[in-house]
């Protein structure tokens, strides 16, 4: 049987309940969650778990707008009324429960939840949910998979239909992991439970169900496109034209933004995007938003968010100042080029929330005055980093000074929010 909500009775203010439903139906659900769905009035899902509910279901059956509706209008609607909604699984792990957890307060509902697709594969592969990385690749690109790919490592993938498997496959064997072995796991819990393996660079199976979950053991070539988890990523790694903070550089202005859980980043004058993608490499709930002049380096950017497994990069082609109007108030802004052009450095220090930190980095003489001008008005901390290279003089080797650069890092006064 299913795990029942524990410690919330169903009363008045209980008016919506959420149904974890498997490819099992009815006969998967536990005694609160059958009387919850055969009470309701109004029951909401998708034309699958309507059809696997349907000899429960005595009230209206709706089905899902399309496109779907994530203010969830039709269900806030009936508020008050005696409504279940029908999901996945459980509909709190990537599910339905999230989105309607965001209009109605947990003390209006009771949820019923279900095993889910990841918990269901993890049983039938042996492998201990604990010890694996878990994503869901339903809806969402298939690059957001590319940080989890390390030798060694196991990963369950959630997809979105049958093509998913061989997609996936593709990435894999075309960014070094082609020997990668990928076991698809079909209608897990149903009738027509199926599972089959084969090797990414190897994949050809056929006739896939479109309710599928793909399990990966990470198997890496040479030269495979590993993405390690510290900052200053290699720079080859990187599309870029030469406008890039470089390895070094990074990971010490990195270090100055301070990377915390949810937070949201301003990249003005991205260049590369290498600042916006390492800060969102960080941790999957951080935010950023790149802010490029150039149409050329701001494709070159979402090529690299892409390529780097954070397709969820935003990037605001146009010119600072006037480019950061009506952008979300950000916790955190790094300035590079661009920085010395007039109004920028005070637009972002006015954006920035109370709290909030900035970091700011100069190669060039008119940006250095920028900084020293801040530095004397706001204060902050102010350093000079230099970096030198060995590199062949002759048929010796010595060492080869780069541009040395000066870094502003300050918080702004207040209380952070």
């Amino acid at each position: 049987m299913p795990p029942e909500s524990a410690g919330k009775a169903l009363n008045q203010s209980c008016w919506l309940s959420i149904v974890g439903i498997g490819e099992d139906g009815v006969k998967g659900l536990g005694e609160g969650a059958r009387s919850a769905v055969s009470s309701a009035s109004v029951v909401f899902g998708g034309k699958r778990h309507l059809e696997l509910a349907a000899p429960l279901i005595a009230g209206e059956a709706r089905t899902w707008p399309a496109p779907f509706d994530p203010t969830m209008r039709d269900v806030m609607a009936l508020r008050g009324q005696n409504v279940c909604v029908l999901a996945s699984g459980d509909p709190f792990f990537f599910g339905v429960g999230a989105t309607l957890s965001r209009h109605v307060p947990a003390e209006e509902f009771i949820t019923y939840p279900a095993p889910s697709s990841f918990s269901l594969a993890a049983s039938r592969l042996g492998w201990p949910l604990q010890e694996i990385e878990t994503v869901s690749l339903h809806g969402r690109p298939l690059d957001l998979i590319r940080p989890f790919l390390h030798p060694g490592r196991r990963i369950i993938a959630l997809t979105s239909d049958e093509k998913a498997p061989v997609e996936l496959a593709s990435l894999l064997t075309e960014t070094g992991f082609g020997p990668s072995h990928l076991t698809v796991l079909e209608a897990l819990g149903g009738g027509d439970e199926r599972i089959r393996s084969a090797a990414a660079n190897e994949f050809a199976l056929l006739a896939i169900n479109v309710l599928n979950v793909v399990a990966v053991e990470v198997k890496a070539e040479a030269g495979a496109r590993v993405l390690p988890r510290a900052s200053g990523l290699d720079d080859a790694l990187f599309e870029h034209d030469g406008q890039i903070t470089k390895r070094e550089i990074r990971a010490l202005t990195l270090s100055a933004l301070a990377p915390r859980r949810g937070e949201l980043l301003w990249d003005i004058g991205a260049g590369s995007g290498s600042i916006g993608i390492e800060w969102m490499l960080a941790d999957p709930s951080l935010k950023a938003i790149a802010i490029e002049a150039d149409p050329r380096r701001a494709a070159r950017i979402k090529r690299n968010a892409s390529a780097f497994g954070v397709p969820g990069l935003k990037i605001v082609e146009g010119e600072a100042p006037a480019a950061l109007a009506g952008l979300p108030m950000p916790d955190v802004i790094f300035i590079g080029g661009g920085g010395s052009e007039v109004g920028v450095f005070d637009a972002a220090i006015d954006a920035l929330k109370p709290g909030g930190r900035l970091a700011a980095n100069a190669v060039t003489l008119e940006m250095e005055a920028v900084l020293l001008a801040a530095h004397a008005r706001l204060a902050g901390e102010l350093i000079r980093i230099e970096i030198s290279r060995a590199a062949p003089i002759g048929s010796m080797t010595g060492w080869r000074p780069a541009m040395p650069v000066t870094q502003w890092r300050w918080t702004k006064p207040g209380e952070q929010r």
